[in-house]
């Protein structure tokens, strides 16, 4: 693809003749590429396909210098970066490149892990894979997600509303307590269970919450907004004249 051999020769010039460039290690990047795969996410949640577009270069354009540096140490190239991904993209989908059959989004998830199980370099155990450095929502996802591909999971999804009532009971009582970290060990599995009550209903919980996160947003700065206009601020406001304007915000923000 010309694009992608373009791209493979900017970052060779860029590398020999802009100081900047030159000077980058995996180190120094790793940083900037935490940065730019959070810009990646915000323009998904957002479905700004100008941005999402925009986005991906920036995301790939760390692909292609991390590969570079690696031909440098005489490590690995970009094409062996390819070659391993489409190996295993091929390792891992039996079902279109070998014998297995699967007629589901669900089925070919358990023999993703399965197969994964296999691979030389693969994980160990089933959790192996999951990232340490993973935020603890999106772990937390994963984990159920990991255990569920081997078999490990509610017969019934609707069962799991018992298990998330359970833990909020038990949450409460240790917060009635006020031991501190009695509660905060039942906070974490109260939302350890709601996260499974999400994935088994197909929602993705830390979406759902970064939205959630936006909806505050807008209508606190709506409330805040208003204030000012009527030439005050939020300390000046009443709880009850604040939560009038958030009302008011819920209905035209």
């Amino acid at each position: 693809m010309a694009a992608f051999g373009r791209l493979l020769d900017v970052m060779d010039e860029l590398r020999e003749k802009c100081p900047w460039d030159r000077k980058q290690t995996y180190e120094s990047l790793r940083p900037n590429t935490i940065e730019e795969v959070f810009e990646l996410c915000d323009a998904l949640i957002r479905e700004d396909n100008r941005e999402i577009c925009k986005e991906l270069g920036d995301v790939l354009l760390h692909v292609v210098f991390y590969a570079k540096i690696g031909s440098e140490q005489g490590e690995f190239d970009i094409a062996d970066v390819c070659n391993k991904l489409c190996d295993k993209l091929i390792f891992r989908h039996p079902h279109v490149y070998g014998e297995q059959k699967a007629s589901s989004a669900g089925e070919v998830k358990v023999i993703w892990e399965q197969v994964k199980q296999k691979e030389k370099d693969g994980n160990k155990t089933v959790l192996g894979g999951v990232p340490e450095a993973l935020p603890s929502i999106i772990k937390a996802y994963r984990i159920q997600d990991k255990v569920r591909g081997v078999g490990f999971d509610w017969e019934h999804r609707e069962d799991v509303w018992d298990k998330v009532h359970e833990e909020i009971n038990e949450l409460r009582a240790e917060m009635d307590k006020d031991d501190v970290q009695h509660s905060t060990e039942e906070f974490g599995d109260f939302l350890f269970s709601l996260i499974n009550a999400a994935r088994l209903y197909h929602i993705n919980p830390d979406n759902a919450l970064e939205k959630t996160n936006r909806k505050f947003i807008k209508r606190f700065n709506y409330v805040e907004a208003a204030a000012k206009a009527s030439g005050r601020t939020l300390a000046d406001l009443s709880l009850e004249e604040m939560d009038k304007l958030w009302c008011r915000a819920k209905s035209e923000a």
